[in-house]
């Protein structure tokens, strides 16, 4: 009986340590959100459902990141340049989107949507290359803020530049 036990304990303990090794590699460690980012999401937040400025995207970057006290060229460069294959995006980084033609399946059918420049923030990641946007002027809100899903893997041409707010 006491070979038994012993077995058992020790397929336990194995168990477990496999158990422990496996949650430690399949949920990576995530970075705590940048606090400039916070500030572009409280803005958001603060705005959601209404009209920034004259409605247009562009106008959400503008207002969101002078009331944060950001650095950016008052063009399209809204900070430092992310790569969302290699770095993590967080919630309040932004994307430019240059001549971008998305397609995917929605209600039974396929949808095309084209940017030829478009601006969003992006509101939540839900998992890597897949993002709640924020924006304006866009099909899904008008010219009043609101939220959509973008994932990556139905972005079929165009460029995509993440940036993330800077001091």
């Amino acid at each position: 009986m006491t070979i038994y036990i012993k077995r058992f304990a020790s397929a336990l303990l194995c168990f477990f340590f496999m158990l422990s090794a496996v949650a430690q590699n399949s949920m990576p460690a995530s970075s705590p959100t940048p606090a400039l980012n916070k500030q572009i999401v409280a803005f958001v937040d603060k705005h959601m459902g209404k009209k920034i400025g004259r409605g247009e995207c562009w106008d959400l970057a503008k207002y969101s990141l002078n009331e944060a006290g950001a650095k950016w060229d008052k063009a399209f460069k809204y900070g430092k340049p992310v790569d969302p294959k290699k770095d993590e995006v967080f919630p309040g980084d932004f994307i430019q989107f240059e001549n971008v033609k998305v397609q995917f399946e929605k209600d039974g059918g396929i949808h095309t949507e084209t940017m030829t420049q478009h601006t969003a923030v992006v509101y939540e990641v839900k998992a890597p290359g897949v993002y709640v946007i924020a924006h304006q002027n866009n099909a899904f809100s008008g010219r009043k803020m609101g939220t959509s899903e973008l994932d990556l893997a139905t972005v079929k041409r165009g460029k995509l530049k993440f940036y993330r707010p800077t001091n």
